[in-house]
């Protein structure tokens, strides 16, 4: 067997590129993996939510019939239904509106892989060394 000393520059360079595709191959595979975590754990607790969804959904349309048969006791059913729609929309407006500037406040980076990504950064060989 050659010693290590005496192997071939294309032999060691073929190395290298090995080893550099396995890198990617990895940190492809570490990001199918994260975002496979991710989405299994956060499946159940969405359905249960979604389900909630539904159910304040009917809640809420009923509150709103009551609504408009209680002011319908006071006001023509026209205008007990104008006001309580219109309340409705302003109130759908102001939820709308708070749900989608927090939502841009959310940070979808991968953690782990940005920082595995920085480490390889890190020792990879630069052309001006």
């Amino acid at each position: 067997m050659p010693d290590q000393r005496e192997r071939p520059v294309m032999d060691v360079l073929q190395d290298i590129v090995g080893n550099a595709q396995e890198i990617v191959r990895s940190e492809f595979q570490l990001v199918r993996t994260e975002i496979k975590e991710e989405a299994i754990e956060a499946a159940k607790p969405a359905a249960l939510m979604g389900a909630g969804v539904v159910l304040a959904a009917y809640a809420g349309g009923l509150l709103l019939l009551a609504a408009v048969f209680g002011l319908a006791q006071i006001l023509p059913i026209w205008a007990a239904a104008l006001i309580v729609g219109g309340i409705a929309g302003v109130g759908a407006f102001v939820l709308i509106t708070l749900g989608k500037n927090r939502l841009s406040r959310v940070n979808l980076t991968l953690e782990t892989t940005v920082a595995s990504l920085k480490e390889n950064m890190r020792w990879a060989p630069h052309p001006n060394r």
